[in-house]
Parts: C-alpha cells; sequence; structure tokens
C-alpha cells in the first residue's frame, strides 16, 4: 500500500489527515496517510527510515526549514522563501522539496475572483507572512507594509521582498493608527493574536484574509463581517495547498477540492465543544 503522512510538533490538531484521506476515497485510491509527531532534530532519522512505500510527507512546523538539506532538489519557491512543506520521494529514490502554501494562497484569492492588486498590508512575520509575500508578488501586487511585532525581527523579510521586487515598509503595533488604505490585508498571527487591533484591520482594506482558522470566526473575521468586508479564512488556504499536494503525490488532477474541504469542515465541527 502506498503511504503518505503529515508531521509536525504539535500534530494533533491537523486538519491533513482528514483532507487527504478524502480525496483518496474520492479518487479511488487506496492510499494511507498518517501524522507523526516529529521534532526538528527527528526529523533525518524518521525519513531515513522510510520504506520505499512512502510517496509523499506533508511538512508543518517546526520541520519546513530543515527538510530542505534532506532532499536532491528544491523547487524555486521553496528555495526563495526558504521553507518546504511537502517532500515528495521518486521511484529512483530520489526526494525533492516543495512549497504549496505560496501558489495555495494565489488559488484561495483566485477562487473569490482575486487575481491581481496594487498595495496591501501583511500582519505578522514569520514564515507564513514569507510565503504570503511571495504570493502577493505573483499576483502583481507591488506595494506592501509588514506590521510586526518587533521591527528587528523583520530583516529576513525586508531581504525576502527586495529579492521580489516589492516596495516595503515595516510598522509595529504601535503605528497601527496610521495604517490604511490597501487593496488587500493578509493576518498571518495566529487566532486572537489581532485582537486588540481588529476594528482598525477589518478597515484597511476591502478584501482580508485571515489566516487562522480555529477557532472561527476570530474577531477580524467579526468586525469585518459586520462592515461588509470581504473575508477569506485560512481554511481557504489550508485546502488549495493540501489539493496541490495531493496532486503531486498522486499524480491525479484535478484534486477533488469540495470533498477535501467538507471533510476538513467536518473535522472542525467535530472539534468544537458540546
Amino acid at each position: 500500500m502506498t503511504r503518505c503522512a503529515v508531521l509536525g510538533s504539535p500534530i494533533a490538531h491537523s486538519l491533513s489527515p482528514a483532507m487527504h484521506r478524502a480525496a483518496y476515497a474520492a479518487l479511488g485510491l487506496d492510499w494511507r496517510y498518517d501524522a507523526f509527531e516529529v521534532e526538528e532534530n527527528e526529523l533525518r532519522g524518521f525519513v531515513a527510515s522510510l520504506g520505499d512505500d512512502v510517496r509523499g510527507l506533508s511538512l508543518t512546523m517546526p520541520l519546513k526549514r530543515v527538510a530542505l538539506d534532506l532532499v536532491d532538489t528544491v523547487d524555486p519557491v521553496a528555495e526563495l522563501i526558504g521553507a518546504a512543506n511537502t517532500m515528495l520521494f521518486e521511484p529512483d529514490g530520489s526526494r525533492s522539496a516543495h512549497n504549496t502554501d505560496v501558489p495555495g494562497l494565489v488559488n484561495a484569492f483566485a477562487e473569490q475572483g482575486i487575481t491581481a492588486a496594487e498595495s496591501a498590508v501583511v500582519i505578522g512575520g514569520g514564515a507564513t507572512a514569507a510565503s504570503t509575500l511571495a504570493a502577493l508578488r505573483g499576483m502583481k501586487v507591488t506595494d506592501v507594509t509588514v506590521v510586526v511585532r518587533d521591527l528587528a525581527k523583520a530583516e529576513r523579510l525586508l531581504d525576502l521582498a527586495a529579492e521580489l521586487g516589492l516596495r516595503t515598509s515595516v510598522a509595529d503595533f504601535s503605528q497601527v493608527e496610521q495604517i490604511g488604505g490597501f487593496d488587500l490585508c493578509v493576518s498571518t498571527l495566529p487566532g486572537g493574536a489581532v485582537d486588540p487591533w481588529a476594528e482598525h484591520f477589518a478597515a484597511v482594506a476591502p478584501v482580508v484574509f485571515d489566516v487562522a482558522y480555529h477557532p472561527w470566526p476570530t474577531r477580524l473575521a467579526i468586525a469585518a463581517h459586520r462592515i461588509g468586508t470581504e473575508l477569506l479564512n485560512g481554511l481557504d488556504l489550508l485546502v488549495h495547498q493540501a489539493t496541490l499536494q495531493v496532486e503531486m503525490m498522486t499524480g491525479r488532477s484535478p484534486a477533488p477540492l469540495a470533498a477535501m474541504r467538507a471533510a476538513a469542515r467536518e473535522e472542525l465541527g467535530d472539534r468544537e465543544p458540546a
């Protein structure tokens, strides 16, 4: 039996098993997909222990950077971002690393009819923010403001923005009230982290993408809905990046987006408190 899995720490919250298993069922594949708790210093040994029945791995934090050192080839997007969320095992024994977060974000916007913009504000300075910058550049965005807690930690993000050819400014949360007038707003912070500034960020752009998805709705989502701002959430990103993984791992296209989204929503519904 062909096997795939998702790795990370913590991993119990992952929706990947539900989505990938739903895809296999829809595609008529008798494949297996599991979840494993793997720390950064354990990834090399875990990968080395795998048999030739493994086709692919989904990677979440904290494994996205270290994975680049364990493969034979790295796709250009993963190389640029410095992070991979997918590892493929080829029949010849070689391994490759890929990033589906970037095209997944582009596809999530495109599903809502948003394929291009000029300006955006990105909240957060971590790996998801880096993927967001690359996705926005792919959508023809030229001007970006990045809002971070600590300006000193934005240096790597600024280097990436320069490499992407983005005109970028950085602000911290003490400057929030001066920020506005964008085409898109993307919050890459965990649910609740933006709460003190939710009402402001809900109004800085006609479209808000909040990458949080559980618990939902966030205060930012509630504020955006209240004033009629178009809203996307982390489940949109999660499903679109997962469909690309399924296509890469199985060689089948298109992946069953609707079935995967329904499975993710059902899994989240089962986790809601009674």
